[in-house]
């Protein structure tokens, strides 16, 4: 097994949560970040639903490049319907 869910409350964006875990004695420490990026914007009038899609995973795609390269994905969350915002999780590379 190499993942373990950990419910952390009221995590806000831009947050750093530090997680230490202690395995056969050993302690390890995890930073993870939540980051929220831009999804439905206002020069999206006009456009069709795939034109949409395609430019809102475009733009999300060019942010985690350009991100802290200190910083490596982890999950994408899905925005609700009508979101401004998409949050997406990093863990910080040790």
């Amino acid at each position: 097994m190499r993942e373990i869910c950990i419910p952390l409350p009221d995590f806000l964006e831009q947050q750093i949560a530090n997680v230490e875990v202690t395995i056969n004695g050993e302690k390890r420490r995890y930073n993870f970040r939540v980051e929220s990026f831009p999804w439905e914007v206002e020069d999206e009038v006009g456009l069709n639903e795939a034109q949409r899609v395609e430019n809102r995973i475009n733009r999300l795609k060019q942010n985690i490049e350009s991100y802290d390269k200190n910083w490596r994905l982890v999950q994408i969350f899905k925005p609700s319907t009508g979101s401004s915002f998409i949050q997406v999780l990093f863990k910080q590379n040790m």
